[in-house]
């Protein structure tokens, strides 16, 4: 089947402009959000990825060492995608910082999550998203991010918060 400039979200949240990186990372962050025992918009999601992707958290384990783990879209959706349906999670961009340079660009998302929609704050950190654009839309190239935690603070250019 293929692709489209605009993704239909399955979950009614309307339509997705991916030929702007506005458009793919509203559709990023809607695909993954949504109430507890709400199924996501894994269509939509798995679109906006060029073949070959990869989600890789990094963070730190209970011994303070730092690690990074690298899943495709799929594997996102296995190891991650029964958490955000059984706990609810909604996940906002709160800032942006892009840099571009003819078919990519880098964002540094600064987001925050919450379990319901205006919930309290769960979580905080900064996703690097890596995009191409093929003359036609912008794909997902690699996502990077790791979590705010205790010692590891948002630096202030990338909190407005």
């Amino acid at each position: 089947m293929p692709f489209t400039a605009f993704a239909q979200s399955q979950a009614g949240t309307g339509k997705y402009d991916l030929g702007t990186i506005d458009g793919t990372i509203e559709a990023l962050y809607a695909s993954i959000s949504g109430e507890k025992g709400a199924e996501r918009d894994w269509e939509t999601f798995r679109m906006l990825f060029r073949d070959g992707a990869k989600l890789m958290p990094a963070g730190s384990d209970q011994k303070g060492n730092i690690s990074v783990q690298y899943w495709t879209p799929e594997e996102y959706i296995k190891q991650a995608g029964p958490f955000l349906v059984k706990n609810g999670f909604f996940e906002k961009e709160i800032q942006r910082k892009t840099d571009l340079f003819d078919p990519i660009a880098h964002v540094f998302s600064t987001y925050i999550s919450r379990n319901t929609e205006g919930g309290e704050i769960i979580a905080r950190g900064i996703n690097s998203i890596q995009l191409l654009n093929d003359g036609e839309r912008w794909w997902v190239v690699n996502i990077y991010w790791v979590g705010e935690s205790d010692g590891r603070e948002i630096p202030e250019e990338y909190d407005n918060n």
